[in-house]
């Protein structure tokens, strides 16, 4: 089930600059029994990666549409929206902004069925040996160039663990391979900065701003490896999965919190 510009199963051009150098984003957004989850946050972050990426583009009405459609048709289904600056030719220098004409691909997923598991049971996250290189010009932002990511996934996992950590160059954790991460050390909650590199969810700000309505205190700052002993429980958000305890980090074991449950009770989350 997938949309060009809103025709199903049209081709992408070849000389899309999605395709040739990943200039583009991209969201994936949940659905409910109510429509997309969060939309109106998806729109603003969509529309903001694209001035950082220096073109124009909003969502138009009949996009809106066609999404909040296909969210009541297939609830409890993941939406992929990617957005690209659109055809140009050879050479990395982006077309001039008045002949730009954004791609747009819609298409519909299943949520995994393993994301109920982890939300039950809680996860267990092994660090990687790969790092983030740092470039704050695109800290943040969900562009399609996710060759770390990629490269990242491509180690098998050892046994007894679920996904990978991830930290920068100068060893600061960032998020785990697909979702963002907050630690907890008693009413404290502190959530990796990702001003140098990483992805700022919509979930992650759902969540930062629903622990502050619980009066809990919340801080956003680097943390360095180093500092993992110090907590007492963590967890994972992205806007699919919701939120998962994590109960390892390598060695290190952290305990599940209340907060958690709490949350997805909250956000309406639960899977």
């Amino acid at each position: 089930m997938i949309w060009v510009n809103g025709v199903p199963q049209a081709n992408v051009d070849p000389t899309d600059r999605g395709i040739a150098y990943g200039d583009g984003l991209f969201a994936t957004m949940r659905t409910g029994a109510e429509g997309i989850l969060f939309f109106e946050t998806h729109q603003a972050r969509l529309t903001a990666g694209a001035a950082r990426l220096r073109f124009q583009w909003q969502m138009n009405e009949a996009l809106q549409q066609q999404l909040q459609a296909l969210a009541i048709e297939y609830p409890q289904h993941c939406i992929k929206l990617i957005v690209s600056r659109g055809v140009g030719g050879r050479g990395y220098a982006p077309p001039e902004p008045e002949i730009v004409k954004p791609t747009e691909i819609v298409s519909v997923h299943t949520i995994p069925s393993h994301y109920a598991q982890w939300q039950q049971r809680g996860i267990c996250l092994k660090t990687s040996s790969i790092r983030l290189g740092l470039q704050p010009l695109l800290a943040g932002i969900k562009h399609l160039n996710r060759l770390e990511q990629v490269l990242i996934k491509s180690y098998p996992l050892p046994q007894g663990f679920d996904d990978w950590l991830v930290a920068d160059i100068e060893d600061n954790i960032i998020e785990s391979s697909m979702a963002n991460i907050f630690f907890i050390k008693g009413n404290q909650v502190l959530t990796p900065s990702l001003a140098q590199c990483g992805v700022a969810g919509v979930m992650r700000e759902h969540v930062m701003l629903a622990l502050l309505e619980q009066h809990l205190n919340i801080e956003c700052l680097p943390v360095g490896a180093e500092r993992l002993i110090e907590f007492d429980s963590a967890f994972i958000t992205n806007s699919i999965l919701g939120i998962v305890d994590v109960l390892a980090i390598d060695s290190l074991t952290f305990t599940r919190t209340p907060i958690t449950a709490q949350l997805r009770q909250t956000l309406s989350l639960t899977l």
